[in-house]
């Protein structure tokens, strides 16, 4: 597996906004489905969203109505952008090419703090 490249994280207030962006290969970007995981201070990594080559989403419940996932074919990028941030996004976030029960090789990830 080829991790992929996270950026974008930073620290925010809460209520605040911060666009995350997901680089890869563009043979890889357009074989397959690409997901955003985060992984908070004690806790496991959880899926955020994915969306699929023929642009189907789907979001966590915790960040629903509140992130967007997208896919700029042209860069090869997924981004996630984060509205209405809350103390508790805060975690490292990841995307990666596989489902969790199939990821083994994992980014450095891009760090989010919301924090007053």
């Amino acid at each position: 597996q080829v991790p992929l490249v996270e950026s974008g994280g930073g620290l925010v207030q809460p209520g605040g906004s911060l666009r995350l962006s997901c680089a890869a290969p563009g043979s890889i970007f357009r074989a397959n489905v690409l997901y955003w995981y985060r992984q908070a201070p004690g806790k496991t990594r959880e899926l955020v969203a994915y969306i699929t080559t023929s642009g189907t989403t789907n979001y966590a419940d915790s960040v629903r109505g509140r992130f967007t996932i997208s896919r700029d074919n042209a860069e090869n990028t997924v981004s996630l952008q984060m509205n209405s941030l809350k103390p508790e996004d805060t975690a490292v976030y990841y995307c990666n090419r596989f489902p969790i029960e199939m990821a083994k090789n994992w980014g450095q990830g891009t760090q989010v703090t919301v924090s007053s």
